[in-house]
């Protein structure tokens, strides 16, 4: 079975047993959280590390989560590392987030200029971005700097990216010349 489909599983069976016992919200906190310190690398390789045994890894989630996480996201942890599916936590948070989002109608924007944006123009771009038809509901705004963009911006919005930046625009006046 695919990683993606063993993610995408135990995510729902999370979703599912989080909006039973009306913690939705708390749990998509505490995955979040699991999600950035999975990040970290010496974490994620004792997740995946045959070598460093089930009771091991236990006694390390809980010392690190568990005054903080909700015992309904613990539980859930110690259910994935008894059986042995520990390795694929960071990609079951990932899953988690999705499921969430897809789930309360939450679209995720990337956008990409070359200066930062002011809070006014985000707060514009967010209200055009929630009006159009290739957006959710609600829009959730992340933004990058690239300077090598000159000037415009680049949007992503799930697999589909917008690109009117001046570096694009360069290098299709670029291309045009060249034929």
């Amino acid at each position: 079975m695919s990683v993606q489909r063993i993610a995408g599983r135990y995510a729902k069976s999370l979703i599912e047993l989080a909006q039973e016992h009306h913690k939705l919200d708390r749990v998509l906190a505490d995955v979040t959280s699991f999600q950035q310190v999975a990040q970290h690398k010496d974490f994620a390789l004792m997740l995946k590390s045959p070598i460093v045994n089930a009771g091991k890894k236990l006694s390390i989630v809980e010392a690190l989560f568990g005054s903080k996480y909700d015992e309904l996201t613990l539980a859930f942890l110690r259910i994935l590392i008894n059986k042995g599916r520990e390795p694929y936590l960071p990609e079951i948070a990932s899953e988690f987030i999705a499921q969430y989002k897809k789930l309360n109608h939450i679209s995720t924007v990337k956008v990409t200029t070359a200066e930062p944006l002011s809070i006014a123009a985000l707060a514009s771009l967010q209200k055009k971005l929630e009006a159009s038809s290739f957006t959710d509901t609600k829009v959730e705004i992340t933004t990058a700097v690239d300077q090598e963009l000159i000037g415009g911006f680049v949007l992503e919005i799930g697999d589909r990216i917008y690109d009117a930046s001046v570096q694009q625009k360069l290098d299709e006046l670029k291309r045009s010349f060249q034929h």
